[in-house]
């Protein structure tokens, strides 16, 4: 049995959670599995992780299996599946095959970010079939929220898997493909074995609504509005971007576009030729020339970030662009968890300056691209899968979906989550081991794990601030110079009044005064007196112990 060949999954990101998607399919013997991997994603930091950039999935892994890697395919262009690559794709340097559109993001990407990992990508797309080792790959079309989204048909001896990716059921969408219901069925006709199926919508009941509905209520306020209207989205959702600006223009309105990622992606849309039979954008400097019912915005900023476009009106920071009393904003989107109170800090910001704001709450002016329980429901009924392998989602999302496939008749849903290895043939399907997984973080420019960026002890000074202490002692332990003492981060004054920087002095030079001369030759035992009596006196004083460094030199 140890030597019989074996088809696992194991996803070393985005079970288990919301983002960072990486699965690997293997297949073979223990010892000789061959592998792939289907996506490469990231996921954002919170205020926990201050001054974390991203969160990338931990490969260590594939650093033992490196030899038996044979390729990474690329499902969609979202930063949840793509965004890691050109920071991990260079320790790996396996064949990519990926779509027309997310090979052009890919290398917008490289170029905007300055990555010198060039990575050669192959064209691979809806319709299409590749062979890797043990592998033959088929890319099914489905719809979401990005153009040229596909689904997988992995086959291999011991059984075919589906690996959805992101999709929905959408019969009249702004932008292609549908999902073809027509190919999932064959492939159902054909034997399923197991079927790794998106969870972030399985808690919510019936089916979403379609993009057309969204692009309806979409035109309606911007044919009612008096004034402005600036329209925040995703960037990458280029049906909803072509939506705006089709019902701007049925308005008589001009459209601008604000946001580097935003124009990005418009710009590798238009190399594909997905944006053709709009009007050209008007320029930054137009703006200001343009009446206020004559204008459309579509802007980055939904969620909240800081830098984004929305954010800098909020604060009347752009240079040729400003809301005024009377405009409206709609955000077109939804609110990723963790980020609600970077958005109502925008909105209030904007409802003081007079602005109406427009949400989902309000009108259909956003749907998911994921599907909810009836499209779930539906696709099993396609594919009429053996094994049930909830994916994408947190865990109430992934026993939401584990439930609705058991209420339906599916038999075999395992429990998974990141560093499973499950087998999923031959025999029945099971987890078997565990592997090595976990986050890495890119800060600036470098990479590493929690304790090699300091992340720790970076939000340690967060809370608690920092002392620095320097002393000089001479050839008989005396002081030389008075001590020198920093505080950041700390008070400035304690609850008596007393300078905060006055009272940890005393404590430095009554520190050392407490031990003997003879024994201030052990200059450590200097240093570490000094620093618990800092802690301790900052912690009377203030409350708080701050990270306290402290250099002690003998001339």
């Amino acid at each position: 049995m140890a030597n019989q060949e074996e088809l696992v999954f194991l996803p070393l990101g985005g079970v288990g959670e919301i983002g960072m998607n990486l699965a690997l399919y293997g297949y073979g013997t223990p010892e000789k599995r061959q592998w792939i991997m289907v996506d490469c994603g990231v996921t954002f930091p919170g205020p926990d992780l201050p001054g974390v950039d991203l969160v990338l999935p931990d490969i260590r892994f594939l650093a033992s299996q490196r030899s038996h890697l044979k390729a990474m395919i690329i499902t969609h262009a979202h930063e949840d599946h793509y965004g890691a690559m050109n920071d991990l794709w260079p320790g790996l340097n396996v064949p990519v095959y990926a779509s027309p559109f997310t090979a052009g993001m890919l290398e917008a990407k490289r170029n905007y970010e300055g990555s010198r990992a060039e990575i050669p990508v192959t064209i691979f797309k809806a319709g299409d079939r590749i062979n890797i080792g043990p592998f033959e790959i088929e890319a099914i079309g489905v719809n979401h929220s990005i153009p040229e989204p596909m689904s997988l048909v992995i086959r291999t001896p011991l059984g075919n898997v589906v690996h959805t990716g992101d999709w929905k059921i959408d019969h009249a969408p702004s932008l292609g493909p549908f999902t073809d219901e027509a190919r999932f069925r064959k492939i159902g006709d054909e034997g399923v074995l197991a079927l790794m199926c998106d969870s972030t919508n399985s808690m919510r009941e019936g089916v979403s609504p379609s993009e057309e509905e969204v692009s309806e209520g979409l035109r309606q306020i911007i044919e009612a509005a008096e004034g402005r209207v600036a329209i925040t989205t995703f960037s990458s959702n280029v049906g909803r971007i072509r939506s705006i600006a089709q019902a701007a223009d049925a308005a008589g309105r001009e459209v601008l576009l604000l946001g580097s990622s935003l124009k990005r992606v418009v710009g590798v849309a238009r190399d594909i030729g997905i944006m053709e039979g709009l009007k050209p954008f008007i320029a930054e400097d137009e703006y200001g020339y343009i009446p206020r019912d004559k204008i459309v915005v579509i802007l980055t900023g939904s969620q909240g970030e800081p830098r984004a476009a929305l954010a800098k009106i909020a604060r009347d920071e752009m240079r040729h662009v400003a809301l005024t009393s009377g405009d409206t904003v709609v955000f077109s989107s939804r609110t990723i968890p963790g980020n609600e109170k970077a958005i109502i800090e925008i909105k209030n910001g904007l409802i003081e300056q007079g602005i109406k704001i427009v949400t989902d709450s309000d009108a259909l002016v956003h749907v998911s691209g994921h599907p909810r329980r009836s499209e779930l429901v539906q696709m099993y009924e396609w594919t009429r899968p053996q094994i049930l392998v909830p994916v994408h989602g947190e865990a109430a999302h992934l026993t939401a979906q584990a439930e609705l496939g058991a209420s339906v008749g599916i038999k075999t849903i395992p429990r998974v989550r990141n560093g499973n290895i499950l087998r999923l043939a031959p025999g029945p399907a099971e987890v078997i081991g565990d592997a090595p997984h976990g986050r890495i973080f890119k800060d600036g420019k470098l990479i590493g794990d929690f304790e090699e960026m300091g992340i720790g002890d970076r939000r340690k000074l967060s809370f608690v601030g920092h002392v620095s202490v320097n002393v000089l002692l001479d050839t008989r332990y005396d002081f030389v110079t008075d001590p020198d003492l920093i505080a950041f981060g700390l008070p400035e004054f304690d609850d008596e009044g007393e300078d905060m920087e006055d009272t940890l002095y005393d404590a430095v030079l009554g520190a050392v005064e407490s031990i003997p001369r003879a024994r201030r030759k052990d200059l450590d035992m200097v240093r570490e007196a000094i620093r618990r009596a800092v802690r301790s006196t900052a912690n009377e004083a203030w409350g708080k112990k701050p990270i306290v460094t402290v250099f002690v030199t003998r001339l």
